[in-house]
C-alpha cells in the first residue's frame, strides 16, 4: 500500500511539475512575442499614426481607417452574435427536452466551433452575397447595393463564426444558476419567461460577457472570413453616413459600404508592400495597435461583467 501511495505521489509529482514548466515556457513566448512587438512597434505610435490614413504606396502615414473599420465590424459583430446567440441558449436551456432534435442541435454547435475560418468566408461570400443580397436587390430594385461584399456581410459572416462560443458560454452560465431559484420562483406565482428574465438572467450575465468577451477576441483577429467580404486593399474613407431626422443628420455606420480592417491590413503590409523594409516598423505598429485595441475591447467587457457580479453580490 506504502509503496503504491509513493508510486503515485511521484506521478503527480510528475504531473504537476511537467504542467507548471509547460504554463512558465508559454508564458515565456508569449512575453517574448508581445516584447519584441513593442520594442519594434513603438517608435511608430503617434496621434498621426493612429487617425491619419495610408499614404505612399502604404510606406507612411497611419492606420486610422482601418482601426474605424475594425472597431465598425465588431460592433456590428456583437450586435448579430450575442442576442441570437443568447436566445439560442436559452431556448436550450429551459424550453427544449432532452430529445433526438436537441442531440442534433447540440452536436452541430459544437462542429460548427470547429470549422476552419475561410469556409465561413465563403459560405458568406455564397449565401449572404450571393443569395441573400442579390435577391434583396431584385425585389427593392435597388440596383447593385446588397449584391456586394460590405462591412454588412462582414459582420454577418463573423458573427455566425463566433456564434458558437456565445451559446456555449450562455448555456453554461445558464445551467449554473441553482434549479432551487427556478422553483422560488414558480412558487410565487411567477411564469416561465418571468422567472428567466427576472431570476435566471440577471444571474447569468457574467457568463454571458465571458462569451462576449471570448467573441470579441476572436472576432477582431481573423482575416480569412473577411477577404471576399468587403475588406478593402486601401480605402482612405470611411465606411460613414448620415442619419438625417429633420434638421438633424447624425452620423453612422454604413454598413453598405466597404471598409479597411486591421488584421487584413497587417497582412498587405507584410506581403503586398513595394517597400517591405520600410513597411516593417508600420507592421509592427499596426500589430502593437491590433493587440492594444482587442485587449481594449476586452477590459470594458470584463468592467461589465465584474459589475454585474459585484451587483450579485460575488467577488
Amino acid at each position: 500500500m506504502e509503496l503504491t501511495k509513493k508510486k503515485r505521489d511521484v506521478s503527480g509529482f510528475l504531473l504537476i511539475g511537467s504542467t507548471r514548466i509547460l504554463f512558465f515556457f508559454l508564458i515565456f513566448i508569449l512575453l517574448i512575442l508581445i516584447g519584441k512587438i513593442f520594442i519594434e512597434g513603438i517608435g511608430v505610435i503617434s496621434l498621426e499614426f493612429i487617425f491619419d490614413q495610408p499614404k505612399n504606396n502604404m510606406t507612411e502615414g497611419g492606420i486610422g481607417p482601418a482601426i474605424f473599420g475594425t472597431i465598425a465590424v465588431t460592433v456590428v459583430m456583437v450586435l448579430f452574435a450575442v442576442p441570437l446567440g443568447v436566445f439560442a441558449a436559452i431556448y436550450l436551456s429551459e424550453y427544449a427536452k432532452d430529445s433526438f432534435f436537441y442531440r442534433i442541435i447540440r452536436t452541430s454547435i459544437n462542429n460548427l466551433a470547429g470549422i476552419p475560418s475561410i469556409v465561413f468566408g465563403l459560405f458568406g461570400l455564397g449565401f449572404f452575397i450571393l443569395f441573400i443580397g442579390k435577391n434583396l436587390d431584385e425585389v427593392l430594385e435597388t440596383g447593385l447595393l446588397f449584391g456586394q461584399p460590405a462591412l454588412l456581410w462582414a459582420s454577418s459572416t463573423l458573427a455566425v463564426l463566433v456564434l458558437p462560443i456565445v451559446i456555449i458560454s450562455t448555456l453554461e452560465a445558464l445551467n449554473s444558476v441553482p434549479k432551487s431559484h427556478r422553483d422560488a420562483s414558480y412558487g410565487l406565482g411567477a411564469s416561465k419567461w418571468q422567472t428567466i428574465k427576472s431570476v435566471v438572467l440577471p444571474q447569468a450575465r457574467p457568463g454571458i460577457l465571458t462569451g462576449t468577451i471570448l467573441a470579441i477576441s476572436r472576432g477582431v483577429g481573423e482575416t480569412a472570413p473577411i477577404l471576399f467580404l468587403g475588406c478593402a486593399f486601401f480605402l482612405p474613407s470611411l465606411p460613414v453616413a448620415d442619419l438625417c431626422i429633420g434638421d438633424y443628420c447624425i452620423p453612422m455606420i454604413n454598413p453598405t459600404e466597404q471598409f479597411m480592417y486591421l488584421a487584413y491590413h497587417i497582412f498587405i503590409l507584410a506581403t503586398q508592400s513595394s517597400n517591405p523594409t520600410k513597411s516593417l516598423p508600420l507592421q509592427y505598429g499596426a500589430t502593437l495597435v491590433l493587440i492594444a485595441l482587442t485587449i481594449l475591447l476586452n477590459i470594458t467587457a470584463i468592467l461589465f461583467r465584474y459589475k454585474f457580479r459585484k451587483s450579485l453580490g460575488r467577488n
